[in-house]
């Protein structure tokens, strides 16, 4: 999966619109639509670091699936 796959995935998963996502991380708007665009590309470390910040703050699971999945089937 690409960077911008993998971005796209992340923010659909919390469920956060490109205004919210992109303030979350403190990055421009403008930066967050032109890499879901593939108009450019983010170093794949800020991929990474993406990723385990919303894992490590509960907005997804470690595993790639979100939250909301947590449970089903547990009962």
């Amino acid at each position: 999966m690409d960077s911008r796959e993998q971005i796209k995935k992340m923010r659909a998963e919390t469920g956060l619109s490109q205004v919210k996502f992109a303030g979350y991380f403190g990055i421009p708007r403008r930066t967050l639509e032109q890499w879901e665009a593939g108009q450019r590309e983010p170093a794949d470390y800020l991929v990474r670091l993406m990723a385990y910040k919303l894992a490590m703050e509960g907005l997804i699971r470690k595993d790639g699936g979100s939250n909301d999945e947590k449970g089903k089937g547990d009962s």
